[in-house]
C-alpha cells in the first residue's frame, strides 16, 4: 500500500510531513540528506555544500540549514574544513552508576581532564539544597567529560571536605570519584536528580569545545548515603549531540 508522501503509520514521528505536504524547502532537503547519510555510515565524508545544492536543485543557504539542523542532532559533525557523518550517540542510563560505568559498557574508553580542584565555606544556596552546614568547608571538583578523547561534557561536584578530607591528595582526577567514595567506604543510598535542556555558557562551551548554540543537557544530582545524610551535589552537562538517557520503568 502507497502512503501520502511515503509517510508509513510506523515510520518515526511519521517523517515530520504534515497531511497536506507543505513543508518548507530546507526540510525537504534534510530528508534526503538524511537519506544519504544512513548510506555513507559512521565516518562518511559528506558532500559540498556547492555539491549538495546542484544534486538537490536548491539554493546553498538551504542546503546550509539542513546540515546545521543534522550537526545539531548529532547525526552529523564537523571534521576540519568538511562534515562526517557521526556516530550513535552514548547511551547514560539514569541511576546511581557513574559515567565511567556507563560509558564502559559501550565500549568507549572514558577519562575525564581535571579543570579545578578548591575549597571553600559552603554558600548558602549549596547548604539549602544539600542540607550542608552554611560556611562548612566543602571540595569543589570540575572535569571535562571524555569518551575515547572527545570532549562530551563537564562535570561540577560538591562533597563536604569532612567526607573526603584527601581528595586533593589521594584521589587520580581522571578516574571515577564514586569509585573512589567507595574505596574510602562510602556508599550510595540514594539521589535526586532533574535534567533540563539548556545553552552552555561561553566558557563551559570554550571548555567542551562546542559553539555556544548547541544544546545541552544538563542534570542536577544531590546524594546522600545510606544513612541519608548529604553526599555529594553534582552538576553535569551533557552535549545535546552527543548523548540520550535511558531508564527502566516498573509498573
Amino acid at each position: 500500500m502507497d502512503y501520502p508522501n511515503d509517510q508509513h503509520p510506523a515510520a518515526p514521528v511519521r517523517s515530520g510531513i504534515p497531511e497536506h505536504g507543505r513543508i518548507p524547502k530546507y526540510y525537504a532537503v534534510k530528508a534526503q540528506i538524511s537519506v544519504l547519510v544512513d548510506e555513507l555510515g559512521e565516518g562518511g565524508l559528506l558532500p559540498t555544500e556547492r555539491d549538495l545544492s546542484e544534486r538537490y536543485e536548491v539554493a546553498r543557504e538551504t542546503v546550509r540549514q539542513a546540515i546545521r539542523e543534522l550537526v545539531l542532532e548529532g547525526r552529523l559533525r564537523r571534521q576540519g574544513r568538511g562534515t562526517v557523518v557521526a556516530g550513535p550517540k552514548l547511551e547514560q542510563p539514569l541511576s546511581l552508576a557513574s559515567y565511567t560505568e556507563g560509558v564502559r559498557r559501550q565500549g568507549r574508553t572514558p577519562g575525564r581532564n581535571l579543570v579545578t580542584l578548591d575549597r571553600f565555606p559552603c554558600p548558602d544556596a549549596l547548604a539549602a539544597e544539600t542540607g550542608l552546614t552554611r560556611g562548612e568547608p566543602v571540595w569543589h571538583l570540575e572535569r571535562v567529560l571524555l569518551a575515547d578523547d572527545e570532549r562530551v561534557g563537564l562535570e561540577s561536584t560538591y562533597v563536604a571536605v569532612d567526607r573526603v578530607p584527601r581528595l586533593d591528595s589521594d584521589f587520580e582526577p581522571d578516574s571515577s570519584f564514586y569509585a573512589y567514595l567507595h574505596q574510602q567506604g562510602i556508599a550510595f543510598g540514594g539521589a535526586d536528580e532533574r535534567i533540563e535542556t539548556v545553552l552552555a555558557t561561553p566558557r563551559e562551551a570554550l571548555l567542551i569545545g562546542t559553539p555556544p548554540a548547541l544544546p545541552m543537557l544538563l542534570i542536577h544530582r544531590v546524594s546522600r548515603d545510606t544513612d541519608g545524610q548529604p553526599l555529594e551535589r553534582v552538576r553535569t552537562l551533557f552535549r545535546g549531540d552527543r548523548f540520550s538517557f535511558t531508564t527502566h520503568l516498573r509498573g
